[in-house]
């Protein structure tokens, strides 16, 4: 077998085979075993017809395609091991040359990995040095006053809405969700909402209906920011919201906290644990971000592509959870089409994809390894907590690859911290 490689743009390779013609009988011969099996002639016993009267049956045509379908996933499955390449999906295959008694000629183009030629990482690790972590007594406070809101009790009020009244109400405006009906709720007067929106709720009764004009927040939709807009109101409920008194007593009722100054002392290490856990993520990116700007590689093109389909599903899913609105209506607010938020997103989805590969060649010169019971540990501890119908739902061997993943990516991030506190 020869064989002619040439590297291409984008992480990308092409190579030229060539099967001398004696090399290409010997898979016209397996093709020819392969229909046999499946040959039934009068007289015979199935798989039994001579292999003549099985070729004049299947033809030439039938034969030849067959062949050169088991040399192309032969040769080229021995090549990409023996080269130690890392496709990316599946090869693009073209024939060039296929005849009996002649040399069979294909060629096949890949994406595959790429080499990376890592920079001093450890040093680079060792310049990037997280900060100090501290919470203040307004911080804490803030927390309270979240946790006193969430419990308070609510009753309904015949009267005006007033603000710190919690009020429901349903809402319409031709900009928003196509025109239809949206249902909220909220305390009116702390900036849930609309300013000009919610001062215009203040002395309406529940029952009551109301249309207006109020000023759209500067990223408003449909090019609509910072202008006014007509909305027609319905007030659902209007209920008068008592909160408890943040004391001793309050702080008994959350669980096991014995005084008020317990359960601070609580919300302050939360807290901590929260603010270490953002600054350790953020230094780790900071340390990732700076080995890869010491490195240029021609990227993937196939898992870019892949990158972007992620990111756009990604917004999909955040426009329609959180946003009220179809994602039809959030590209026409914005004005964009689907394709263009795609390439929007070449950017975000490059340094990802940079990221992933320069985080992974570390682990593979640091010899970094997954044990079997490192993951089963972790699928074990997630299945636990779900009923036995859940888990008959759940794909496990994307499950463990997921866990592979993440658990390979924290040992290499722990090790690049290890170089950083050096």
């Amino acid at each position: 077998m020869k064989t002619d490689l040439k590297k291409l743009p984008k992480s990308q390779i092409e190579v030229d085979f060539e099967l001398d013609p004696e090399e290409f009988l010997k898979y016209i011969n397996k093709a020819l075993e392969n229909f046999k099996i499946h040959t039934k002639m009068d007289g015979f016993r199935p798989g039994q017809v001579p292999l003549k009267m099985v070729e004049k049956k299947v033809g030439d045509e039938n034969l030849l395609m067959e062949a050169g379908d088991l040399a192309v996933k032969e040769t080229y499955a021995k090549f990409v091991n023996e080269n130690n390449l890392e496709p990316i999906g599946r090869p693009e295959v073209e024939i060039l040359k296929i005849a009996k008694g002649n040399p069979f000629l294909f060629k096949v183009k890949i994406s595959v990995l790429p080499e990376i030629e890592l920079p001093d990482y450890k040093k680079i690790a060792s310049h990037i040095k997280g900060k100090e972590i501290s919470v203040d007594d307004k911080e804490v406070e803030d927390a309270l006053k979240y946790l006193q809101k969430s419990r308070a009790k609510f009753s309904q009020i015949n009267r005006d809405a007033e603000k710190k009244d919690f009020v429901e109400i349903v809402y319409q405006n031709e900009n928003i969700n196509n025109g239809q009906e949206i249902k909220d709720r909220f305390i009116l007067g702390e900036a849930g909402f609309l300013r000009d929106f919610e001062d215009n709720l203040i002395g309406m009764k529940a029952g009551q209906e109301k249309e207006f004009i109020a000023k759209l927040p500067d990223n408003g939709p449909n090019n609509l920011e910072g202008k006014e807009s007509s909305f027609k109101v319905k007030m659902v409920a209007v209920q008068k919201m008592e909160l408890p008194e943040i004391n001793d007593k309050f702080a008994e009722g959350l669980g096991a906290f014995k005084t008020l100054a317990v359960l601070k002392e609580s919300i302050k290490e939360g807290i901590t644990v929260e603010k270490n856990e953002a600054e350790k993520q953020k230094k780790r990116g900071e340390i990732l971000n700076k080995i890869s700007e010491n490195i240029r590689f021609d990227l993937p093109e196939k898992m870019v592509d892949y990158e972007q389909s992620r990111l756009i599903e990604d917004l999909k899913n955040r426009v329609s959870g959180g946003f009220k609105t179809t994602f039809d209506e959030y590209l026409k607010s914005i004005r964009k089409t689907e394709e263009e938020v795609r390439k929007s997103f070449m950017v975000e989805a490059e340094k990802n994809i940079k990221n992933f590969l320069v985080l992974r060649q570390i682990g593979k010169s640091e010899n970094v390894e997954i044990l079997n019971e490192e993951i089963e540990k972790k699928v074990n501890e997630i299945i636990k907590n779900y009923t036995k119908e859940e888990v008959e739902k759940i794909d496990i061997n994307k499950l463990r690859e997921y866990i592979k993943d993440t658990i390979y990516n924290e040992k290499i991030f722990q090790l690049l911290e290890k170089f950083s506190h050096q």
